[in-house]
């Protein structure tokens, strides 16, 4: 890239005001952290743990007027000392974003848009169609006579979003069910 004259004059003269500001003492550092502070002045802390995985990241989240004003990384704790990854980094935006989804969408096959739908007709339609696969599908027997109750057309995928123990019910009942292909988030 060639510099003109007046770009080199530009940048000189910019580099020099830094230069000369920097000599005053004047910190920009510490303008972004009072900025920083403003969001959450008042607010109260609450410490609570990462969702997004098994490393258990300690988060501070700052709630004012009972709504979430920012989320960063303890940097006391031992585990990430303040640092999160990329999911937990975006743990704020993720909650507060305009983009999240808030109500179920359904897409109809071969249909090229999403229907609003409320909570109870996702759940019944998450239902019947298990019901329907493992009525179809259910393997009651091998082929030595055995009794096996295997159901191999439905998969389920664990969350880290649930802890040790709902995560052993979920498994217990896709096993109740006699899902055999059975796996976690946090292992992938």
């Amino acid at each position: 890239m060639a510099f003109t004259r007046r770009q080199f004059l530009k940048s000189a003269g910019a580099g020099a005001l830094c230069l000369t500001l920097a000599q005053f003492g004047f910190d920009a550092g510490e303008a972004r952290a009072y900025a920083a502070s403003l969001k959450i002045e008042g607010a109260k802390e609450v410490i609570t743990v990462c969702p997004f995985c098994a490393v258990c990241c300690q988060v501070i989240c700052h709630v004012k007027d009972g709504r979430l004003v920012s989320t960063e990384g303890d940097p006391d704790h031992p585990v990430n000392e303040g640092g999160l990854c990329a999911k937990g980094a975006a743990l704020f935006s993720m909650y507060s974003g305009e983009h999240r989804l808030k109500k179920p969408l359904y897409r109809a096959p071969f249909s090229d848009r999403w229907v609003e739908k409320d909570w109870d007709w996702t759940l019944d339609q998450i239902a019947r169609r298990v019901k329907d696969a493992r009525d179809k599908d259910l393997i009651e027997k091998n082929g030595r006579g055995q009794t096996v109750n295997r159901l191999e057309s439905v998969f389920s995928m664990g969350t880290s979003h649930a802890t040790n123990e709902e995560c052993e019910v979920i498994r217990q009942h896709m096993m109740g069910l006699g899902v055999v292909h059975i796996d976690h988030q946090a292992r992938v």
